[in-house]
């Protein structure tokens, strides 16, 4: 039998960003960043859709948090 640290969560752990579903628009956003440092604006397209998906992540999250409250 493992130790609890090998066993994985029940969901994916987004504490950290390269686990997030979101990953492939963070580093598109940065990949851009570094192009147009100089003109955030150029960017904007790529920071929304990253925040959408992040909104998207939370809202999930939540929903998977609410079926498991103690307090239901």
């Amino acid at each position: 039998m493992g130790s609890p640290k090998d066993q994985l969560p029940p969901y994916p752990n987004a504490a950290r960003i390269s686990d997030s579903q979101c990953y492939p628009q963070y580093t598109a956003s940065l990949k851009c960043l570094e192009e147009f440092s100089s003109d955030k604006s150029k960017c904007q397209e790529h920071f929304d859709i990253y925040k959408e998906c992040k909104k998207k992540e939370r809202e999930a999250r939540l929903e998977r948090n609410k079926s498991r409250s103690m307090f239901s």
